[in-house]
């Protein structure tokens, strides 16, 4: 899921790293998540997301524009048009979201019969997203009454009819609250062209485990972009008081 717009990093999508744009590694990325039967870019219907439909159709993977607002009814729109049973929300921010986690995350979604798996607080940042069950999104989608739906995890944690899960990562290194790999202020951006020059590569197969170990050695470098965190704590504070399920909106 990505848009051009970003109040704090302009354009950030088609920001290079190495010769390519952020979006062109997060669709070479995706393409590792072996459990996957079909990518989509799911976008908005606002003139300035074109250029990402272009994207998607010269990377050949499948594109779906819907609603800026409603993240959920976008959602929901690709995921009954391309007949997807689960689907894992690959976000424009998360560059490095790790392919081997996300599938264990549908695994895990299909052997315990979940609606919604959710990403566990203390797991990395931008590390995994969220696994969602099409039927499940269909009745939060009935019964909404909110259309700004950026922050939609609580839609599906409040309802006591959905059977949720956290992921397991298993391997404890995954678990790090001192470390953010989300592209999200242009200090993150710059945390993310390092990574690309540590390992001295342009293709987006570094695997997460190699990315936490090395900033182990090298803490200067996860220092780069943390210092951020704050801030995009407090804004999930804020998205969660404006939106959200019925009642929630202030």
């Amino acid at each position: 899921m990505c848009r051009m717009s970003s109040s704090r990093l302009p354009g950030k999508a088609l920001a290079p790293i190495r010769g390519k744009s952020v979006i062109q590694h997060i669709i070479e990325r995706a393409r590792l998540v072996t459990c996957s039967d079909v990518i989509v870019l799911c976008t908005s219907t606002d003139q300035e997301d074109d250029i990402l439909e272009s994207i998607a159709g010269k990377n050949g993977i499948g594109v779906f524009r819907g609603s800026r607002e409603d993240v959920l009814e976008r959602l929901l729109g690709a995921a009954l048009h391309f007949h997807t049973d689960y689907f894992i929300n690959y976000t424009g921010d998360n560059i490095f979201c790790d392919p081997g986690l996300m599938d264990a995350g549908i695994r895990q979604m299909i052997d315990g019969n979940l609606d919604f798996m959710n990403v566990p607080a203390d797991l990395v940042v931008g590390g995994a997203a969220y696994c969602i069950a099409t039927e499940a999104l269909q009745k939060v989608c009935q019964t909404k009454d909110n259309d700004r739906t950026e922050s939609y995890p609580q839609y599906f944690m409040t309802r006591k009819e959905f059977n949720i899960g956290n992921l397991d990562a298993g391997d404890p290194i995954f678990y790090d609250t001192n470390v953010r790999v989300t592209v999200d202020y242009p200090e993150d951006l710059e945390f993310a062209r390092r990574i690309f020059d540590e390992f001295d590569t342009d293709v987006n197969n570094i695997p997460l485990k190699r990315i936490l170990e090395l900033l182990r050695q090298k803490p200067e470098i996860a220092r780069i972009n943390f210092f951020r965190q704050n801030d995009w704590a407090a804004r999930q504070k804020i998205q969660k008081k404006t939106t959200g399920p019925r009642g929630s909106r202030s």
